[in-house]
């Protein structure tokens, strides 16, 4: 009699038990399951940057870099200079970069190829054409996008301005590009945007 109550006992537990896992979503397996890590996602946000002093010779632009799917802008401090081809140049060097240790927290990457140039404009090109040694439409996918709104924020006065690409082949008219909603958030929009110049 005692074993039998053992037993009954015994069945109760292990059918307490399976409800409880039952209960829990978890269902029985008969081999381990190795799910890996948890996946984890950037916030693409970061510390405001502090404003660059009067007189300081520096200067605020905003580059921008890819997180979450889409193009956001991150501020860096460069030394203060005109808004030609130096600027443009050291703009392309800073998407170049790879990104800083809070940038990387965030979330944040840069899709620009390393190597690439911007040169002077061709003498036949419309004012504030950029060259680049690549065509704009064989860079990576956000790659444009990133530059168009860099560029057009920091040597067009403002994103809502277009910017003008082209490269190195005068044979092929530069492109006029905006940085709209499209190329912020689409990563094939860059290759086929912008439309013919000159």
């Amino acid at each position: 009699m005692r074993r039998r109550t053992r037993l009954l006992a015994g069945g109760s537990a292990v059918l307490a038990l399976g409800a409880a896992l039952s209960g829990c979503g978890i269902r029985a397996t008969a081999v381990p399951v190795d799910a890996g890590a948890a996946p984890t996602r950037g916030t693409c946000v970061l510390p405001a940057a502090a404003p660059a002093r009067a007189g300081t010779h520096r200067l605020n632009v905003q580059v921008y870099l890819v997180c979450g799917g889409r193009l956001f802008p991150v501020s860096r401090t460069l030394p203060r200079m005109g808004k030609g081809l130096r600027l443009a140049q050291v703009l392309l060097a800073e998407l170049e970069q790879p990104p800083d240790a809070a940038e990387e927290k965030g979330g944040f990457a840069s899709e620009m190829p390393g190597g690439l140039m911007v040169l002077p404009a061709d003498g036949s090109d419309p004012a504030s054409t950029w060259r680049l040694s690549e065509p704009p439409d064989s860079l990576p996918a956000y790659a444009v996008g990133q530059l168009v709104c860099t560029f057009a924020g920091a040597l067009s006065g403002g994103t809502g301005h277009p910017v003008l690409l082209g490269g190195l082949d005068p044979k092929i008219a530069p492109r006029s590009y905006t940085c709209d909603e499209a190329l912020r958030t689409n990563p094939d929009a860059g290759p086929t945007a912008g439309t013919p110049v000159g």
